[in-house]
């Protein structure tokens, strides 16, 4: 069985196209999606801005084959973008993703000199 590592992406997007109606919903929801509601999760957590309402991002867990990388983490994740976003009926364009592999992330701790 092959080593699995997890991933956080963040997928960063721009609306286009929005209807009439996806565009009164993105104003109505925007108090959820703000910066309070920003957690990395498997279903994807979209934020953005209301004014102006022109970029997003969604932040995706993403567990995959460690020899698949971090392209492949990111590949998964835009994937899921597209699905949520046209599932949503929005119009977006020029999805790209930042991807964190946790399994080889340094972390800093502090001495306990420090402390």
């Amino acid at each position: 069985m092959s080593e699995q590592h997890t991933y956080r992406v963040i997928v960063r997007g721009t609306w286009e196209g929005l209807t009439e109606d996806a565009r009164t919903r993105l104003l109505a929801e925007a108090g959820d999606h703000g910066m309070a509601s920003m957690r990395f999760t498997e279903e994807g957590s979209l934020s953005y801005e209301p004014s102006p309402l022109k970029h997003f991002s969604l932040r995706y867990v993403v567990v995959s084959d460690a020899a698949d990388g971090e392209e492949v983490a990111g590949a998964i994740a835009e994937d899921r973008a597209e699905t949520a976003l046209r599932a949503l009926g929005y119009g977006f364009r020029d999805l790209r993703s930042t991807v964190t592999d946790l399994d080889t992330m340094k972390i800093n701790r502090k001495s306990r000199s420090r402390r």
